[in-house]
Formats: C-alpha cells, structure tokens, sequence
C-alpha cells in the first residue's frame, strides 16, 4: 500500500535536487583561506554530485563555460588552490586533444568507477580539508626577499674616454703630431 508521491509534494522550496556541501566544511580553517572564486568553483564541483560519480567530476573550461565562467586562469588558480587544501582530488589526469581530468569532492567517500589513473584509489584521502596547509617557499630567505641593485657597491662610475694626463703627451718637449702638414704624407727620417 504505497502512497502517491504527487500527494506529498513539498510546496516549501523550489526544485528537488540540493547541493551536498557539509556545514563541517564550510567551518573548517582551511575554507576560510580559500579564495572567493575557489569557493564559487567548489559549489560548481558539489552541484555535479549524484551520489555515485564522487571521482569522476569535471572542472574544465568547455564543461564550465555553460556555468558562466569566462577565464580559464581563473579556474586553474581556484583549482590548484581546492586541490592544495585538501576540498578536492583528482582521479585522472587529462590530456590533449580532449581527455578530461576527473575530480572528486574529498568529504564524500570515492566512489568506485571504471578509469581512474593508477593509484588514485590508494591515495585519495577522506576529509582531506581538515588536514593543516603550512605553504613553504624554498626559494625566498626566511627574512623575505630582498631587492638587490645591479650596479657595484659604490656606485656606477662613468669611465672617461681619454687619459687622465690629456688626449695628446708631449715627449721631450716636443709635439707628436709633424709641425708643417699631416704626419701620414711625411716619410720616416729613420
């Protein structure tokens, strides 16, 4: 004796499908670090959850494009900043020509689909956002970076172009260059 589903429609909200995004998550500090495009991109990620596709979740620009995203370096930075806090993984890696990569949200178990890259199974962590980021920069000194000049520690110094005795040395009192007329039309007296 089931009932009607008609019967029992629920007249408070619009539509019937939800996103699934934990208030744990949305609490936790490594969301709070987040920026707001990689915020707005986890809801896009979310809204793609059926329940059995945890893994195989797209965020490419083609996929995006119909969602309103218009710049693709926007959605590489937000991804690269889900994937280093831990809010998603990625099952397989894309490639050209038109090879998807393949995402799963991290507080939903994996689910298990045919395709996924090797070891994507053994390394996927659950609730991986809850884990403490700590960004080291190797290539800065502790103390910051430093904006060095390129010129020596004295200063620049402008080289002159003529000896500092003067353009011409007289030798023994006389002149170098012939008293009557150009020297190269002179011969040699020696």
């Amino acid at each position: 004796m089931g009932r009607e589903r008609s019967k029992y429609k629920d007249n408070t909200k619009d539509g019937g499908r939800f996103i699934q995004l934990p208030v744990v998550v949305l609490e936790c500090p490594n969301y709070q670090k987040l920026s707001f495009p990689a915020k707005a991109l986890l809801i896009e990620l979310a809204r793609q959850f059926t329940g059995i596709n945890n893994g195989r979740l797209l965020l490419s620009m083609k996929f995006l494009k119909k969602q309103g995203w218009n710049s693709s370096d926007v959605i590489s930075r937000a991804k690269k900043e889900l994937i280093e806090f831990g809010f998603i993984f990625e099952t397989v890696k894309g490639h050209r020509p038109n090879k998807a990569s393949w995402y799963a949200i991290t507080w939903r178990n994996l689910d298990k689909i045919e395709g996924y890259d090797y070891g994507s199974m053994k390394n996927f962590t659950r609730s991986a956002y809850n884990n403490i980021v700590i960004k080291i920069n190797t290539l800065n000194p502790s103390s910051g970076a430093k904006s060095h000049s390129i010129e020596p520690s004295v200063g620049i110094r402008v080289a002159s172009t003529t000896p500092l005795e003067g353009a011409i040395k007289v030798l023994n009192g006389t002149a170098l260059n012939p008293p009557n007329g150009n020297h190269i039309y002179i011969p040699s007296t020696s």
